[in-house]
């Protein structure tokens, strides 16, 4: 008897023997099982450890009004209508951005100072550009009242040139 796998002549062919599917249909059937018994297994482990969470948070303090029923998740609005006045910062970051920002403008922006006295802001590249043109603002020597500059490297080598001319 001869194997029907084996080919006689060795040049290709194609198997003799086929897949039964009854054998995929089991294999896809305990898959399906499986994957079943493996959901329902895991929803149980979660409302186990659900229901002990619950029982271990501690009381809410008899003072504090509208407590939501799940302490664990806090509803959209909860705390700005709960607490009173002073809060603490609800965003920090998003308020020192909004911070941050105002300086900003204010920085590179023209505006008022004092209306009144006529004092105004500028920006600073505006400024820097206006230092540049102009020069730092300097004071007379000889003016009314002031006690006369003190001399420094600088100027004493000034006045030797002066005076050897």
């Amino acid at each position: 008897m001869t194997d029907p796998t084996k080919h006689e002549n060795g040049h290709g062919g194609y198997e003799r023997q086929d897949l039964q599917v009854s054998g995929i249909l089991y294999f896809l059937l305990t898959i399906v099982v499986v994957t079943t018994l493996c959901l329902f297994g895991l929803r149980g482990v979660f409302a186990f450890l659900d229901h002990r969470e619950k029982a271990l948070q501690p009381a809410v303090n008899p003072l504090v009004t509208n407590v939501p029923t799940d302490t664990r998740h806090v509803a959209p609005g909860y705390p700005q209508g709960v607490f009173p006045n002073p809060k603490l910062e609800e965003d920090e970051r998003g308020q020192l951005n909004g911070i941050r920002l105002e300086e900003e403008k204010t920085l590179d922006s023209y505006g008022w100072v004092d209306e009144k006295a006529g004092t105004v802001r500028i920006p600073i590249d505006r400024a820097m550009d206006l230092l540049v043109q102009r020069g730092l603002p300097v004071r007379a020597e000889n003016m009314a009242g002031d006690a006369p500059a003190p001399r420094t490297a600088t100027t004493t080598a000034t006045a030797k040139k002066g005076a050897k001319k």
